[in-house]
Order: structure tokens, then C-alpha cells, then sequence
């Protein structure tokens, strides 16, 4: 077992990644206010390992209430919320209760902002089940949901008290559900990491077959590099840099996801897609080269990801891209790469300059 921290001094808390740690329900046993624990999953990932968990914890004296709520992006929503807050207030859960998420980013957003508001704040544990909330939307304490005009618009900052990842759980992973994590993976080192971007390039058919130490070194590297952003800038304040650039493609790959229609793109695959946007825009500023660009493209094919971005119309993706969080006093800020393994914040280039990125990533 790997073990991380995140340092937020009082409230650091584990990152646990390994093979088999479903079946150590001990584990948690430190991070109970007390014996008692709502424990959120969906329709899709429950049938695999709901039992098991709620055997575990059994067998440790632990009382848990489980809520199975419906699988997808689309069901990120207030409804799927007020499902939570009723199975809590139905089952008496107090503010001792620790509500653990059993899933993907979608369960870990909603799970992390119902523990965040339930009373004002109750305990929270993340177990991560998909490759891309391994890496990327279990550590960090982002939680939220989705509002119809843009993605995450609703949430709050809720950091868990334990992020458990077991690999294991990739092995029943989709393999488009595989790709779209592999985009947050490439993230970091695109970001800030480039002797890791290279690791990926040599390494990555084996992680696409599903080697499990190569996935538990791609895991550990990609947390370590969010947690070491994330305890520098935990809230996102920083007027350059900081955590801002973990959302590289994000300003784009929002307006896909929304545009689109929630859960016809997954996070990643519109990641991948708005992250070719972010890169051809470094280009045509100069920072990048044409081959820097190529080189981007054949990771995230050989990653199984489109490079080629849904054509919703410049316009479209100017409005939609409005709304994102990033925006300050009307000004809309970008991560883009002044080069391979080094990005930064943006706020002074032209709508047409973006606007011929976009136009050049929605066509073959």
C-alpha cells in the first residue's frame, strides 16, 4: 500500500492506494467521529462492491445507512441531492455520522457537498472507484453539482478525512471510463511535470492494458502533484498560477460537457477535447511549437481520447465559457502552456485569437 498526504496543517488527511483495500474496512475505523455511517454509491458501482463494504463495516460494530442513487453525469443535480439529505434525515444521522462516497467523481461531488452542508458540516471519506476520481476529484475537497448553464456552479470546499483508493476497481472499469481518466493522468504532466509527461509516452499502452503497478505509479505521481498544488493554494485564490492550473482544458471541456448535454461527453474525454483547444491557443501565441502540439495529439490518442472537439459554434463556446469560475470581473482567464511541463494563467489574449483555436479543434 502507498500512502500520501495532503498538508492542510489540522486538516491533512491520508491519500491510501492499493490493491485490496475494499476488504480493509479497519482502515476507516480511525476517521469515524463515531459508529455510524452513511455510505453514498450508484446503481452501477454498488452491485459490485455495496455488500462487500457494508459486511466490513459491520463486522467492526459500524452502523451504516446506504443510498444508492442513479449513475451519471445528468444526475448530478439538486434532486440527487435532496435524495441524500432525505435518507440522512429519514435514518436520523447527526452530525456524528461520517458519510463515505463509493464511487466516481460524480458520487464523490455529491456525497463531499451533501457531508459539507448536511448540519452545517459532517465527516467525509472518499472511495474512489474510477481512474479519473482516483487521480484527480477525490483529492482536493471540490464537491458540488451541476446547474443547467454551467458545469460545478453549485458546491462547496469539504475536504475528506480519507481518500482510500483500491485499484483493484479499474479492473471492472469500462474502457472509455479508463481513457477519460487517463486525461486528468496527462494533465499533470502537461502542467507541471514533464520527466512524468515522459513516463506516460513510454509507458502508456501498459497502462491501457491495465498493468497494475504501472497504474499504481501513474495514481501516486498524479496525487502527489495535486496535493502539493492543492496545500499551496487550497480555496483557489492565487491571482497567477496556484490551483488554477490543475483546470488545464477545463474552461474549454466545460462548455463541451454543458453544451453537449451532461453525460454525453465524459469530464475527461471533454478534458482531452478542451485541452487540444488550450494547446493550439499556446501555439498560436508562440509558446508551443507545431511538434509540441503533435506530441500532445498522439497521447491522448494512444490514450483512446478524441482530439477533435464537438462543433457547437464559436459563439456558443464563448458564451458557455462566460460562466466559468475562473472569470473575474468579466475577464475570462485561461491555463495555457508556456511549454511542455509549465502552464500558467492567461487573461489578456483576444476572443479572436481563442476563437480560431476552438474553429481549428472542432475539425479534422
Amino acid at each position: 500500500m502507498r500512502r500520501l498526504s495532503l498538508a492542510l496543517g489540522d486538516r491533512s488527511y491520508p491519500i491510501l492506494i492499493g490493491c485490496g483495500l475494499l476488504n480493509q474496512t479497519e482502515l476507516l475505523l480511525p476517521f469515524l467521529r463515531a459508529p455510524k455511517v452513511a455510505l453514498i454509491s450508484n446503481t452501477t458501482v454498488a452491485p459490485l462492491y455495496l455488500e462487500r463494504m457494508l459486511n466490513g463495516l459491520n463486522q467492526h460494530g459500524v452502523a451504516v445507512t446506504p443510498i444508492v442513487l442513479p449513475d451519471g453525469e445528468a444526475h448530478k443535480t439538486w434532486e440527487s441531492l435532496n435524495l441524500i439529505y432525505d435518507a440522512l434525515l429519514a435514518t436520523r444521522c447527526d452530525r456524528s455520522t461520517t458519510i463515505v462516497a463509493l464511487g466516481g467523481g460524480v458520487i464523490g461531488d455529491l456525497a463531499g457537498f451533501a457531508a459539507a452542508t448536511y448540519q452545517r458540516g459532517v465527516p467525509f471519506v472518499q472511495i474512489p472507484t474510477t481512474l479519473l476520481s482516483q487521480v484527480d476529484s477525490s483529492v482536493g475537497g471540490k464537491t458540488g453539482i451541476n446547474h443547467p448553464r454551467g458545469k460545478n456552479m453549485v458546491g462547496a470546499f469539504w475536504q475528506p478525512k480519507l481518500v482510500l483508493a483500491d485499484t483493484d476497481t479499474l479492473k471492472t472499469l469500462p474502457d472509455r471510463e479508463l481513457s477519460a481518466g487517463m486525461a486528468e493522468v496527462i494533465k499533470y504532466g502537461l502542467i507541471r511535470d514533464l520527466p512524468f509527461l515522459g513516463w506516460l509516452e513510454a509507458n502508456m499502452d501498459g497502462l491501457m492494458a491495465r498493468d497494475g503497478e504501472l497504474l499504481a505509479h501513474a495514481i501516486e505521481r498524479s496525487c502527489v502533484n495535486k496535493a502539493e498544488v492543492v496545500a499551496a493554494d487550497e480555496f483557489e485564490t492565487a491571482r497567477e498560477g496556484g490551483r488554477a492550473l490543475l483546470n488545464l482544458g477545463h474552461t474549454f471541456g466545460h462548455a463541451i460537457e454543458t453544451g453537449m448535454g451532461y453525460g454525453e461527453w465524459l469530464h475527461g474525454e471533454a478534458v482531452a477535447a478542451g485541452t487540444m483547444m488550450a494547446t493550439e491557443l499556446s501555439r498560436r501565441l508562440g509558446w508551443l511549437s507545431a511538434a509540441d502540439v503533435d506530441r500532445v495529439r498522439l497521447l491522448f490518442q494512444r490514450a483512446g481520447l478524441a482530439v477533435i472537439a464537438p462543433d457547437l459554434g464559436a459563439g456558443r463556446y464563448l458564451e458557455l465559457m462566460s460562466h466559468d469560475k475562473k472569470v473575474i470581473a468579466g475577464s475570462l482567464r485561461l491555463v495555457l502552456l508556456k511549454a511542455l511541463g509549465d502552464a500558467a494563467t492567461v487573461s489578456d489574449v483576444s476572443p479572436a485569437e481563442i476563437v480560431a483555436a476552438i474553429e481549428s479543434c472542432c475539425h479534422a
